[in-house]
């Protein structure tokens, strides 16, 4: 089992809310968000296995920015697993997690969605990068994805997040596709677009 925390929400329709922190983060990070997305849903909230000088990630990566792709894909399955096992466990459908990822956390949400086309019902990926390129991606039909962006995020460059809407597009996910004028941080103004979002699904 990963680390997490679970918290049983109070209407069983609705999705049980997957929330992936970035490095350096904890299972702690998100869950003021859970409140604002969906304050009904379950909250599932996990901590990533790998250690980068004492943070927490979900998959290892070379350098800024070049992720080692042979943890990613077993981080990745790893995390799929989990999925299983907590669906099990808590008693939630597994066919209705969506994930909301901050950096780190959105990459391994998007890679959860290039490898395995059912793990997630939808996602909000703040501040994501492609995970891996020269893919075939499965049909991600029905599929909800809100990608949150900077302008001037030095981690995370404008043409990562449309490269990344492009190809979940292709793949038939919905993509929408919202620019913040910041950096890298996660802000308020684009917590409250992705909870617009969510809410007209």
């Amino acid at each position: 089992m990963m680390k997490h925390i679970f918290q049983k929400g109070t209407d069983q329709s609705r999705p049980t809310l997957l929330l992936l922190h970035g490095t350096g983060g904890t299972e702690q990070d998100l869950i003021p968000l859970a409140s604002k997305i969906d304050p009904a849903a379950n909250v599932l909230s996990v901590r990533g296995n790998i250690l980068e000088n004492g943070m927490p990630r979900f998959f290892k990566r070379l350098a800024e920015g070049v992720f080692d792709e042979e943890d990613l894909i077993f981080r990745t399955q790893e995390l799929n697993d989990f999925l299983d096992e907590a669906a099990k466990q808590y008693e939630f459908d597994r066919n209705h997690i969506f994930a909301v990822g901050y950096s780190n956390g959105a990459n391994i949400a998007a890679s959860l969605l290039f490898h395995h086309p059912h793990a997630l019902y939808g996602a909000i990926l703040h501040h994501p990068m492609v995970p891996r390129r020269g893919l075939s991606l499965p049909d991600l039909s029905g599929i909800n994805v809100f990608i949150a962006a900077g302008t001037n995020d030095p981690i995370c460059p404008a043409e990562e997040s449309e490269e990344l809407k492009d190809v979940l597009q292709q793949a038939n996910a919905h993509v929408r596709l919202h620019w913040e004028n910041h950096g890298h941080q996660l802000t308020l103004d684009e917590v409250e677009a992705a909870v617009a979002w969510y809410d007209n699904q």
